[in-house]
Formats: structure tokens, sequence, C-alpha cells
């Protein structure tokens, strides 16, 4: 509704129910439709958790508490209202809210509430994959990505979201765990605590290189096709892979591929090409990745230090960082130079034409 130019959202109070009433489903314990209406009371005590269900009176401004919840707020609790396993159950994605609003709240989670969660982490196999993306990008883009993420591994949940990424991330590479994720989700909640914008594909870039790294490196000791048409399989595949358990938008996976893409192209210094990977609009997001790469540990100081050197010069120094002649500009990338268009040739009047034929 609107009040003057503002617009006010109302909902109307529900109640809980078994799935027999008119408005309720339910299937295997999960609400499936859920428009059973109530009192404010019974609206209070459907909701997830204490904290969660404190309703503010505007008639006498004060705050309304049925379920104990200002108890809970000041000792930092967590709480879910009723049997946790019930309320899990009805809305398995009630435990990543648990693991999301502990992370960024800093409060504790009940310890049964938290029971459960290690419990039955697995029904969020029954959740629609287009529903997780929304809630995925809530967990990892609200500001405290890392910590979230941290929490999701110790409850045994990124696990049903990530699957191929969590049995990456169990094997240690030359002694050491990979950090290439911990790297991303720090840089992204400091360019969120800057106002600065982050693409949700870089997210999925950071969040599946190490399954896409190991897809190519599986693929590359079985055939003779050369690197990029083999990291286009390998990104394919693992995108279709992971969108089994988390949907991925076409637009998302795109800006994945192409950050994935450009990470081949930057190994290419030299000729005219890496001037023109300067204009690409996606090479920001690659080079970025590639100095997230160096900082989990890769070797690419050498590479990361060109990179940044040559978007500092003037186009003269450019030049002779790639090693491209002058006289360069007039040919291809890869130095086959150009054709010339042929200029069309004036048609004669056709009066001129026939008397040149006659003579």
């Amino acid at each position: 509704m609107r009040f003057g130019r503002e617009i006010i959202e109302v909902a109307t109070f529900r109640a809980q129910h078994s799935g027999d009433e008119e408005g309720g489903l339910m299937e295997d314990g999960r609400i499936i439709q859920d428009n059973v209406f109530g009192s404010v009371e019974e609206d209070a005590l459907r909701r997830d958790f204490t904290v969660n269900a404190l309703y503010y009176d505007i008639r006498d401004f004060s705050i309304v508490d049925h379920a104990h919840g200002l108890e809970d707020l000041k000792a930092g609790c967590l709480r879910l209202i009723g049997d946790p396993e019930t309320r899990y159950r009805e809305d398995p994605v009630r435990m990543l809210r648990a693991v999301r609003f502990a992370s960024k709240l800093g409060f504790r989670i009940e310890e049964e509430s938290e029971a459960q969660i290690w419990r039955n982490g697995h029904l969020l196999r029954d959740i629609a994959p287009a529903r997780l993306f929304d809630e995925m990008l809530k967990l990892f883009l609200g500001g405290c990505g890392l910590q979230t993420f941290e929490n999701l591994r110790h409850y045994g949940l990124f696990a049903h979201l990530f699957p191929a990424t969590e049995q990456s991330l169990a094997v240690e590479e030359g002694g050491y765990p990979h950090q290439l994720l911990t790297c991303a989700l720090t840089n992204t909640d400091a360019r969120l605590a800057e106002d600065k914008p982050v693409i949700p594909g870089f997210l999925m870039a950071a969040l599946l290189w190490e399954p896409l790294r190991e897809r190519i490196a599986r693929l590359q000791a079985n055939t003779k096709k050369p690197a990029l048409a083999v990291m286009y399989g390998a990104a394919d595949e693992t995108l279709r892979e992971q969108s089994a358990y988390i949907a991925i938008p076409k637009r998302f996976g795109l800006q994945a591929r192409e950050i994935w893409d450009m990470q081949l192209r930057l190994e290419r210094t030299q000729g005219r090409r890496p001037l023109l990977l300067l204009e690409h609009p996606r090479f920001r997001a690659g080079y970025d990745f590639m100095l997230l790469r160096r900082q989990a540990g890769e070797e690419l100081d050498e590479l990361c230090d060109w990179w940044t050197r040559i978007q500092e010069v003037d186009a003269e120094e450019r030049g002779r960082m790639a090693k491209v002649k002058p006289e360069a500009s007039a040919e291809k990338p890869d130095g086959v130079k150009r054709k010339r268009k042929r200029r069309p040739r004036k048609r004669r009047p056709a009066q001129e034409a026939g008397a040149e034929a006659a003579g």
C-alpha cells in the first residue's frame, strides 16, 4: 500500500498448520503452501527464531514479544521456536538462515537447534536449486562471506551446496590446503565494506575453481586438444554438474567462464594480443582473479607484475613491453598483415563507355 510517497508492504498474520487446513499444504514434513491465516500470537509462533518474532506496536510504540525473543536477543542466542527437527523439516533453508544470522550477528546457535543442523543437512537436497542460488547470494554477499563459509563447512552444509568444491578442499596440495576461496571471500567482504561492486560470476568462478582445475588436469591427460578447448569443455561440465545443486543463471555462468578463459589468455605477454586483451570488458575481473591465485600461493609473481605494470605505462612503453614494432599496428595480432580493401572502380557514364567501345 502507498503512504504518501512511500510504499509500505503489508502482510496478513498467518498460523501454523498441519496441512489439512484450507490454504495449507505439507509434503513429507515440508511446508509447500502456507496461507492459513491467524492471529498475531499465532503468527509469532510460526516464525523460525525467537529473535525474529518481535513485533512493534505503533499504537503505544512498544515491542510485543510472544516467544521470549528479547531474552535471547540480549544473550546473543539463536533459538528455533518449537521442536528444531520439525522446524528444519518444514523448511530446510532455515539451517542456512541460522548459519547466516549467526555469522553476521556474532550470535551462538542454541544447543538443540545446532545439533539438528548436523543431523539434517541432507534435507537441503530437497530444495529447488533456483531457490538455493538466491540463498547462496545472501550467504556470501552479505559482508561476512568468509565467516559464513567457515561456519557452513563446520556444520557440514557446504558439502550439500558445493559437493565438488568440498571434495577438492579436503585434498591438500604440496602440504597446504587450497586457499583461493578463502582469499576471494576475504576480498569480497572488503569490497562490500567499501561499497564497491561485486559480480556474482566472480564468486562462482572462485567457488568452482578447484573442481575446474582438477577436471582440466584429467581431460588433458587423455586428449591432445589445445588447452583452450580443454578448458571450455571442463568449464561446461563443471557448471552443468554444479547446477544440479545450485542453479546458476546463464549470465552468471558466462561471467565465470570468461574469467576462467582469461586465465589462459593472460599467460601471453608478447605480440598484439595482450594489448588487445586490455580492452576486453572482462579484463579487470580476470586480472583480479589472477592476483587472487598468486595470493593463494600459485607462482605467478612475474606474470602478475608484468600485467600490473603494463596498465600503468603509456602506449609506447606498452608496445616495448609486448615487443611490438611501431609499424606493426597495421598487422593482425598473430603478425599476419591485414589485406587492404580494394577501392571500387568508378563506372564511366554510359555514353562515354559506348563511344570507347565503338572506337
